[in-house]
């Protein structure tokens, strides 16, 4: 049994995958810069690409009451080659504090950081204080010593006692806390808001993020886990007991936190019936246990309200064993393996389809671009050989062709000044788009709210100052909508000027897709009404109520706006790209081909000497265009998932 099995396989897979991707990416480069098409647009597109690949990141939360056995299933999937348990995992409330878990590729070092909960009383939000490392407490991880990074891990799961009055400051609901024993009158916090923790581990190494998540009362506590960690994972893999069945605690996280309308867990969710082993019936045997294990299968499947193969059942404690003791009929039982098979066939499938849709349709229309342009230089020297295929060169025709090519030349060039122009329209447009979206606009919409905020005396004026907020901003995204669909027409109707006049027939305008950030933030401030009539803000003061909405929902819309004024400065640049790149590489080759034809008339050459000069620029040309073939047949390679499936990938097929 390989002590990853086949999830790390294809996790593999997938990074090399992307690898190849890379590679080709540098190659076509070259292959530009070799064949004299090269231009800072393309290569600006092309780092695009690059940043996409590299970058790419692959998050799984995993979410549940406590006592789920969330820890230990996290354990036996990623951390049994150790031998012991690395992540605190017993019974009762071990995970107090959200903890993620990545490989830090830019340090390229293993630590923990540690984020105390007394940071919730200040003003910045998670997402601010990631960038405050003096506000993190850091140990050191050594990987060759085990037992020591096994103690340092279990400092996550520290907790304090404070006062009840203390607990309600630090955001959390008394009534759902446990009383210390010790300290009669007092209850015990998390110690920490936030663990992250950087190991290398093969697939972190290779952008596998996990989301571990305390229970309903840290979810509670913790708008931002809730509001951006949570739905902006990929998937969600909803931990339940066998022995309990779904509870009403199960359910309120369910309904309240990931079975949203706004939740963006495009790769799924997914429920994992934990602890089966308590199920297991040596004295009735296997066909009792299967069907008492169906039975609560069923019942899940039936109040989550999703399919029945969507919930598996496992055994998190026994398949940690079984990897542990190297035991593969104890790990089949476990059934491991199945959510294993479901995060390689589900989440990693999404995965490859995005990188499909938003990088490879659009590398492949670039390169038939490229390929375009290198057909028509061969095709111009096949018109030179016929030429020189006498005892003499047809200088007369040679002339012809030069100045057929300096007609070609001049459209070309003419079309370039008219694009360059049109690109400077595009900018002035380019720039009104991003007025609307521009980070000052937002300041001001936020301290105008901040002020509203701060001067109302009810919670009904509260509530209003906060509706307004997301009024301005999807007023502002409106009218950027409204602006962008009269500059796609524009852009739209430049491209049909520019395949009517040339023979480009395959270029098409890159969009805009700004209705996507529209929808966004509409579905922010349904979580932002959510978040009004959170009955701990109707309770609370008015300070902490206008601190809690700026750290948590303004500090999410910030980050949304951030990415559509990205979106709106880049396209300007780029709506024009594929017909200028063309223009360009066209100029470019006619330049060539002028010179060289302008050369044999002026010169008195051997026809049998120029027939060998283009026998082997021909023979280079088409070696280049073979080139180009073979990186677009590597591009065109199915995804790993695809090819295990037996799905043929026919994207951007001509």
């Amino acid at each position: 049994m390989n002590p990853q099995g086949t999830l790390s396989q294809q996790v593999e897979a997938y990074h090399n995958w992307k690898k190849e991707l890379i590679r080709q990416i540098g190659r076509y480069r070259l292959w530009l810069q070799d064949n004299n098409l090269f231009s800072e647009d393309v290569s600006t597109r092309i780092r695009h690409g690059l940043e996409l690949l590299i970058e790419d990141e692959l998050t799984i939360a995993f979410v549940g009451e406590y006592s789920r056995g969330k820890t230990e299933l996290i354990n036996a999937l990623f951390f049994s080659e150790y031998g012991q348990r690395m992540l605190p995992s017993q019974a009762g409330r071990t995970t107090m504090c959200p903890t993620e878990l990545f490989f830090d590729r830019s340090a390229n070092q293993n630590y923990l950081l540690l984020l105390p909960i007394e940071t919730r009383t200040g003003d910045l939000s998670l997402q601010q204080l990631r960038k405050k490392p003096e506000q993190w407490i850091r140990h050191e991880l050594d990987e060759r010593n085990p037992d020591v990074m096994r103690e340092v891990l279990a400092e996550v799961a520290r907790i304090k006692s404070v006062s009840p009055e203390e607990a309600r400051q630090l955001g959390f609901d008394e009534a759902m806390l446990e009383h210390d024993r010790n300290n009669p009158g007092n209850v015990l916090v998390p110690a920490w808001r936030n663990a992250q923790i950087s190991i290398r581990h093969p697939l972190f190494e290779r952008g596998l993020r996990i989301l571990d998540t305390p229970g309903l009362n840290a979810l509670g506590s913790e708008p931002e886990l809730t509001i951006s960690m949570l739905p902006r994972a990929h998937a969600v893999i909803f931990v339940l007991s066998a022995d309990t069945g779904v509870t009403g605690s199960d359910m309120t996280i369910w309904k309240e936190h990931i079975d949203t309308e706004h939740a963006d867990h495009r790769a799924g969710r997914f429920a994992v019936l934990n602890k089966i082993d308590v199920l297991w019936d040596d004295l009735q045997g296997e066909k009792h246990t299967q069907e008492s294990i169906d039975r609560v299968r069923n019942y899940t499947a039936d109040h989550l309200g999703i399919r029945q193969q969507d919930v598996i059942p496992l055994s998190a404690k026994q398949g940690l064993l079984a990897r542990v003791r190297k035991d593969n009929n104890l790990f089949d039982r476990s059934n491991i393996g199945k959510l294993e098979q479901l995060i390689i066939q589900r989440i990693l499938m999404h995965k490859e389809q995005l990188i499909t849709q938003n990088l490879i349709n659009d590398l492949l229309g670039m390169l038939q671009n490229s390929q375009a342009a290198m057909q028509y230089r061969l095709d111009a020297l096949e018109e030179e050989r016929q030429a020189c295929a006498g005892a003499t060169l047809d200088k007369a025709a040679l002339s012809r062709l030069a100045e057929r090519a300096q007609k070609d030349y001049d459209f070309y060039y003419k079309k370039l000044i008219t694009l360059r122009s049109s690109r400077r329209l595009m900018e002035s447009q380019g720039d009104m788009l991003t007025k609307l979206v521009s980070e000052d606009r937002f300041e001001q919409h936020a301290s105008q709210v901040r002020k509203m905020m701060s001067k109302s005396w009810t919670t009904a004026g509260m509530n209003r100052a906060m509706e307004h907020f997301f009024e301005l901003l999807e007023s502002d995204l409106t009218n950027l909508l409204s602006e962008g669909r009269l500059a796609e027409k524009m852009v739209g109707a430049i491209y049909r000027r520019y395949n009517e006049d040339t023979r480009a027939r395959h270029l098409e305008p890159i969009p805009l897709r700004a209705g996507r950030h529209v929808i966004a933030i509409r579905e922010l401030r349904k979580k932002a009404r959510r978040f009004r009539n959170n009955p701990k803000n109707l309770l609370s003061e008015q300070s902490t109520v206008v601190r809690r909405f700026f750290n948590v929902m303004v500090s999410e819309a910030r980050t949304l706006h951030s990415r559509v004024r990205k979106d709106v400065e880049r396209w300007p640049h780029e709506a024009l790209l594929p017909i200028m790149q063309f223009s360009m590489e066209q100029k470019q080759l006619l330049e060539h081909q002028i010179r060289r034809l302008r050369d044999m008339v002026r010169t008195d050459r051997d026809s049998r000497a120029e027939r060998q000069r283009l026998d082997h620029a021909t023979a280079d040309l088409r070696k280049q265009l073979e080139l180009a073939d073979a990186m677009m047949r590597q591009i065109r390679k199915p995804a790993p998932t695809m090819i295990q499936q037996k799905v043929v990938n026919i994207s951007g097929a001509m």
